[in-house]
């Protein structure tokens, strides 16, 4: 812990400002990649050159490939250090708001503000302002998280607060299989990152008019910048769609007990993974009501919870 600590004061210390866009080093030339086109999403977002050496029957080749960037980001609020985590440097502003939601640092989105977002050698720090009544409460959770490639449970103190309570969603939200199995095409057409690095996971809202996508080395990061960019209203219609109850969340990886909490805690109800899920996975989806879909590839899907909303 007193190494986590240190790691947090020294980002959060010696960081300069980057305008709250993430700046690629000035040393490192990232070829481009396609479907970029704001500023936080330029074509080096995300990905580093690297050198790597191709060993085959036919024998070895030096070539320059592009990896997926994995840094450490720290959340500080009101100056405070919270956590650090194991992310990609894009979608920075998504990832802060919906990491804030997703652990209950705040309840709405009007009570975050981002204010600024720092780089350093040693990684990014996110600083944001919180109420003082949210503050206090992260105090007496006495929580600090130290995530490897986005594990949201690393560093909790104590069982109980490993497995937290869960909102229970009562929805009459149904979904046609035709649309899951739309909504994961759209998922694995839309990874830029993945495409050039293939080391990525991402995360993904169908709703009815189409889909929105983020990300991220970490699973439950890339779930996180997908609760932000709705929370922050990056596309009007599929904010609207996910405050109404509709859509559904795609992900790439298995479904673990983060992601359905995280989901759930987003007011989601049903979610579709390509891989499978987790005993503890299904026992969460049962009590918070979350259709759980696993192994949603080609023309199947295996239902683990509340099939009812398929049809």
């Amino acid at each position: 812990m007193r190494r986590l600590d240190s790691t947090l004061n020294r980002i959060a210390r010696e960081s300069l400002p980057c305008k709250n866009r993430w700046m690629p080093s000035p040393t490192v030339r990232v070829p481009p990649i396609a479907n970029r086109t704001t500023a936080e999403d330029s074509p080096a977002a995300g990905l580093r050159a690297a050198s790597a050496l191709r060993v085959g029957h036919d024998g070895r080749t030096a070539f320059n490939d592009r990896v997926i960037e994995e840094t450490p980001v720290a959340m500080l609020y009101n100056g405070i250090a919270y956590a650090v985590m194991m992310a990609t440097s894009c979608d920075l502003e998504d990832f802060a708001l919906g990491f804030a939601l997703s652990e209950g640092v705040v309840e709405h989105a009007r009570e975050f503000e981002l204010v600024d977002c720092l780089r350093t050698e040693h990684g990014i720090s996110l600083q944001a302002l919180i109420p003082q009544a949210r503050l206090d409460a992260l105090e007496q959770r006495k929580r600090n998280l130290a995530g490897r490639s986005g594990c949201g449970l690393c560093g909790v103190e104590s069982l109980q607060e490993a497995v937290r309570p869960v909102r229970r969603i009562e929805s009459n939200a149904r979904v046609k299989t035709a649309t899951i199995r739309r909504g994961l095409r759209e998922l694995s057409a839309r990874q830029p990152l993945n495409e050039a690095s293939g080391g990525v996971h991402a995360a993904g809202f169908v709703y009815a008019d189409g889909i929105v996508v983020r990300e991220d080395v970490g699973r439950h990061n890339a779930l996180d910048k997908l609760v932000g960019a709705l929370a922050r209203g990056t596309d009007a219609q599929a904010s609207t769609a996910w405050r109404s109850g509709e859509g559904f969340l795609a992900i790439t990886s298995r479904a673990s007990y983060e992601i359905v909490h995280k989901a759930a805690g987003a007011g989601i109800a049903v979610i579709a993974a390509i891989s499978a899920p987790t005993s503890l996975a299904i026992e969460l989806a049962e009590q918070a009501g979350v259709t759980l879909i696993g192994f949603a590839r080609g023309s199947g899907m295996n239902v683990y919870a509340h099939s009812q909303r398929l049809r």
